[in-house]
C-alpha cells in the first residue's frame, strides 16, 4: 500500500514511525516534510522537521522528540560563553548532521538529495522528501510585528499572540522531485497530527501540492493535533484561539474541510463526532496518544484499518 504522509513536528514523526512499523513494505511510505522552519545557524543549514523524522525513524530521537538521544551540549556551552546569545539548541552529535548537510548543499546538492542520503545512512527505508528544494520560510505575524518562525517559537518561546502568517516563497517555490508524483500515485494520503498553521499549511501553500491533494481520488485522512481542547505539543491551541478558531478538534476539522475525507479524533473528544460529520467529513474515534513506541504502532495499525477497510 502506497502511503503519503504530510509531516511537520514531533507528532508527525511519531505517527510516521508507527506506519513504517506496520506496513508490509516500508519503501512504499513517502513522507513529504515541512521545510518552512529551516534556519541558518552559524553558517549551517538546519532542517528541524526533516531531522526529527530521520532521528525518529532511526530510533535515535531525544527524550523531547527532537535532537539525538543522549546527546551532549559541550560545543553549545562554549558558544554561549563566547557569544552570550545562544538561544537555539544544537547538540554535539546533532551538529554532525548539520555540518554534512551544509557541505553537501554548498557543493551543489539539493536538499532532497541530501535528505535521501542522510536517511539512507541511518538505514531508513521509507522515502523522505522535503516539500521543496527552494527557500520557503514561514513568517509569523504577531501583535509585536513579524517574526521568522524560529525566532517566534524558540527564541521568544511562542509567547507572542499570533494574528496571521506569510509564506513569501510559496508563489515561486516548486515541489521537490517526486512530491506530486507520490501524491498522484498514492493509495492513501495522511495529514499527520501536526500544527495546521505552521506544519501543514506551508506544504499546501505550494499550489501544485495543494492541487494534487484536491484532485486525488484516494482517501485523505487527518489526525487531530488537539485533544480535549489542548495541543499535545507546541502552540497549536494558542494559535487557534488567537486566530479566532474554536480551540478543539472540531476547530481543526473546519480548517481541513473540503480537503480531507476522514478526521481522526481522540476518544476524549468523541462527543464532537456528530458536528464533524455535519461538515461532510467522516469522524473516527481512536486513542490518538502516542506515549511510547507501542502506542505509535497501535495508532498506525488502527488508522490504516479504518482509512482503507
Amino acid at each position: 500500500m502506497r502511503v503519503v504522509v504530510f509531516c511537520g513536528g514531533v507528532g508527525a514523526a511519531r505517527l510516521l514511525d508507527g506506519i513504517v512499523r506496520v506496513v508490509d513494505d516500508p519503501t512504499e511510505v513517502t513522507a513529504i516534510c515541512n521545510v518552512s522552519d529551516d534556519l541558518q545557524w552559524h553558517g549551517l543549514h538546519i532542517s528541524p522537521d526533516i531531522d526529527t523524522v530521520i532521528y525518529s525513524l532511526a530510533h535515535r530521537e531525544g527524550k523531547f522528540g527532537w535532537g539525538l538521544e543522549g546527546d551532549t551540549n559541550v560545543a553549545l556551552e562554549e558558544l554561549r560563553l563566547l557569544s552570550g546569545d545562544e538561544w537555539f539548541t544544537v547538540g554535539d552529535g546533532d551538529l554532525a548532521t548539520h555540518i554534512w548537510r551544509s557541505e553537501q548543499l554548498r557543493s551543489g546538492a539539493t536538499l532532497s538529495e541530501v535528505t535521501t542520503a542522510l536517511a539512507t545512512a541511518r538505514g531508513i527505508k521509507a522515502r523522505l522528501i522535503p516539500v521543496t528544494n527552494d527557500k520557503h520560510p514561514t513568517i509569523v505575524i504577531t501583535e509585536n510585528g513579524e517574526l521568522m518562525f524560529q525566532d517566534y517559537f524558540v527564541r521568544r518561546h511562542a509567547e507572542d499572540s499570533v494574528i496571521g502568517f506569510r509564506f513569501p516563497g510559496a508563489e515561486s517555490a516548486q515541489p521537490a522531485p517526486g512530491v506530486v508524483e507520490a501524491i498522484d500515485g498514492a493509495d492513501l494520503l495522511v495529514i499527520a497530527p501536526s500544527n495546521p498553521f505552521v506544519s501543514i499549511d506551508p506544504l499546501l501553500a505550494i499550489s501544485s501540492v495543494r492541487n494534487a491533494v484536491l484532485k486525488s481520488a484516494v482517501p485523505c485522512v487527518a489526525i487531530s493535533p488537539i485533544i480535549g481542547g489542548k495541543a499535545v505539543k507546541g502552540p497549536a491551541a494558542d494559535m487557534l484561539r488567537s486566530l479566532g478558531h474554536e480551540t478543539s478538534a472540531l476547530g481543526v476539522a473546519r480548517i481541513y474541510n473540503n480537503l480531507i475525507d476522514t478526521f481522526v479524533i481522540d476518544k476524549i473528544d468523541a462527543q464532537l463526532t456528530a458536528e464533524i460529520e455535519r461538515l461532510g467529513i467522516d469522524a473516527i474515534v481512536l486513542d490518538t496518544m502516542m506515549r511510547d513506541h507501542k502506542g505509535r504502532t497501535r495508532l498506525a495499525s488502527e488508522l490504516l484499518a479504518v482509512a482503507i477497510p
